[in-house]
């Protein structure tokens, strides 16, 4: 098992190559990912000078369809560290996924190896992406786990929303589970804003606080995205916190 700074037992087994993320490897990702997303489907990506060109930052993405990590992966302005679930580190995909810097993380328990894992991309000015509502499901951001509120005001960085539409809309039958071939996926990135209040707090409160300020941003976000894109419009309701943004 992994031993987390203080000591105690991670939750998870050490892997040979048990180091922190490696920036190298997120490159090499970034670019084995946009050789696949724009080879197999047609990625439209707006508003990616929205990412700040530098130092650190948190991607913050909807989540409908597995292809949707990838997606930013390969269509983000810069190499990105995602959150993903130990579930998916099986067989021989394990050592390549920490090999391209993602982090294991066990959803079950406090990953503490994975928190500190995390914080230490945005302590080195590096992206991290996160799916906020913990699983895939609507990938509408309607249920936000506080980890992102966490990393963000523990962080100091700034949130960036990102959408991803398309990817559930035409399923494919020559690769199932996955979009139809050459079909568009839009990614959209949002305006950067800080999760905080600014006060620096991190209790309780001041996390349950940033969680809601966090969920609606992304909801406006999502909501002018579908908007702004064509794509079907959000449940009733959704995005009718907060102002639209102009276009990407």
């Amino acid at each position: 098992m992994r031993r987390d700074p203080g000591g105690g037992e991670a939750g998870r087994a050490v892997s040979p190559a048990d180091a922190p993320p490696s920036k190298r490897g997120a490159a090499i990702g970034r670019g084995i990912g946009i050789g696949l997303m724009y080879g197999l489907w047609k990625p439209r990506v707006l508003g990616a000078w929205r990412v700040p060109a530098s130092g650190p930052v948190i991607l913050a993405v909807n989540h409908a369809h597995n292809v949707d990590g990838p997606m930013v992966i390969g269509t983000a302005p810069r190499p990105s560290h995602f959150l993903v679930k130990k579930e998916a580190f099986i067989g021989p995909l394990a050592p390549c996924m920490r090999f391209l810097g993602q982090i294991e993380v066990d959803r079950s328990v406090a990953d503490r190896a994975a928190i500190t894992d995390a914080l230490g991309v945005l302590a080195e000015g590096g992206v991290l992406g996160i799916f906020p509502e913990g699983s895939r499901g609507e990938g509408d951001f309607a249920s936000l786990r506080s980890g992102l509120a966490y990393f963000a005001v523990r962080s100091g960085a700034p949130v960036v929303p990102v959408a991803v539409l398309g990817s559930t809309e035409r399923p494919g039958r020559l690769i199932r589970g996955l979009p139809a071939l050459r079909s568009r996926v839009d990614v959209v990135f949002g305006d950067a804003f800080e999760a905080g209040d600014g006060s620096g707090r991190r209790t309780r409160k001041a996390l349950d606080e940033a969680t809601v300020r966090i969920q609606e941003r992304l909801t406006v976000h999502l909501d002018h995205a579908r908007r702004f894109t064509g794509r079907t419009a959000p449940a009733e309701g959704a995005g009718s916190t907060g102002s639209a943004r102009t276009g990407p």
